[in-house]
């Protein structure tokens, strides 16, 4: 490998979150540190196979040896419910053109995963956790989409109000109106449609945020399949 790759960790007493800080999506949870670096580490041949086509130059660590933790962050309630909730300093940086593209392949091959997960377990009973817990197929799915519209809320847009379409199509529009959004907000432009809020996520990390949740749930949807 060239140079060790920068993490950062997401700390609570009970979870911590590791992500890798420059590759979105890629993020993984244990009860300690070293279990999340190390489920970081095993999640890595899922990740690849997720961006491959990309060609983004996504190079796989041999062990933790090859993580480096740049920033150790103090978790909140969201890391300790089990979702990554405390962005990392680097996703206040800017967004270049050349890195907006990126970014955006990123999050829509990790929606295409989903998508992709979704389609192929059509018809199978996903199984049950060891007391009977875990969505059925059509609440995943529900719940993926219901998620994606409060991120993009989250970014300062009003996600798109399609009350008759298909969850396909409602999901296509949001996620249009996601990739807009996200660019006007790199390139410090209004959005289309704004939504006020108090504190708007920046753009890397509603990056990384949407792309670590369905690439989360794409990942369960094949081990329960």
């Amino acid at each position: 490998m060239k140079g060790r790759i920068p993490v950062y960790l997401e700390v609570t007493r009970k979870r911590t979150f590791a992500g890798a800080v420059e590759w979105p999506g890629w993020c993984r949870s244990g009860k300690t540190p070293d279990e999340a670096l190390e489920a970081l580490v095993a999640y890595a041949d899922r990740y690849a196979a997720v961006i491959s086509r990309s060609q983004l130059g996504f190079q796989r660590p041999g062990g933790i040896d090859d993580l480096e933790v740049v920033e150790r962050l103090t978790g909140n309630a969201t890391t300790e419910f089990g979702a990554p909730g405390v962005p990392p300093k680097a996703d206040a940086r800017p967004l270049p053109p050349k890195e907006l593209k990126r970014l955006t392949t990123i999050l829509e091959a990790s929606w295409r995963a989903f998508d992709r997960a979704a389609e192929k377990a059509q018809g199978v009973r996903l199984t049950k956790g060891p007391r009977g817990g875990g969505r059925d197929l059509p609440k995943m799915e529900n719940h993926v989409f219901e998620a994606e519209e409060g991120y993009v809320g989250a970014l300062g847009s009003r996600p798109p109000r399609l009350l008759d379409a298909s969850l396909a199509k409602r999901s296509a529009a949001l996620r249009a109106n996601a990739v807009d959004a996200l660019a006007a907000r790199a390139r410090n432009k209004p959005v289309a449609d704004p939504r006020q809020t108090k504190r708007p996520w920046s753009p890397r990390f509603y990056v990384r945020r949407s792309a670590w949740h369905a690439l989360d749930h794409a990942w369960e949807i094949e081990d329960r399949s």
